[in-house]
């Protein structure tokens, strides 16, 4: 690593963009981050370390792992953190993270990704929205951020519209 690179610090709580198909169960289910495997096979030269919060899908995660999350944030020595999300929910843990900031936080730059279709799948938005998510977290500055479908939102900014399957202003819908 140069001394102009960041160490990415990423934090995995499942969503979509970990579901695995199990043929015995004939549906699919959270899996391990897939972030790693999308960096090795963009064959990104970055710094990295993933860490697993939760394999929830966003519907199901609760106070207690956005705590956690929050936990680890403060306790990471990065400063620039990736946190890989689903897309329910998303928007309600980078609020969650915003409202609860502290100084610690307001020092980092933090930046939340998903995808609407899992990353193993080969049409998958996974591998555009984490890259577009990568040079969001590297060019901007400290805050909370949300990169989905090539743009950049804050918290408040933006919503999940459902039917167009996009992350979108709240002034666009």
């Amino acid at each position: 690593m140069t001394s102009s690179q960041q160490k990415i610090q990423v934090f995995a709580l499942g969503g979509t963009i970990d579901k695995v198909y199990f043929d015995a169960l004939s549906e699919y289910q959270v899996g391990e981050p897939q972030v790693g495997n999308i960096f090795k096979e963009a064959g990104l030269g970055i710094d990295f370390q993933i860490t697993s919060i939760c394999s929830k899908d966003s519907l199901e995660i609760t106070e207690d792992d956005r705590e956690k999350l929050r936990q680890a944030v403060l306790a990471t020595e990065h400063s620039h953190i990736l946190i890989t999300h689903g897309t329910d929910t998303m928007t309600v843990t980078a609020q969650f993270l915003k409202d609860t900031q502290d100084s610690a936080i307001k020092n980092k730059t933090i930046v939340l990704v998903g995808s609407m279709n899992p990353a193993c799948f080969k049409n998958s938005d996974a591998p555009f929205n984490v890259g577009f998510a990568l040079g969001a977290l590297q060019a901007s500055a400290p805050g909370i951020y949300i990169a989905m479908n090539g743009s950049i939102f804050t918290p408040e900014t933006v919503r999940k519209n459902r039917e167009a399957k996009q992350f979108q202003h709240i002034s666009d819908q």
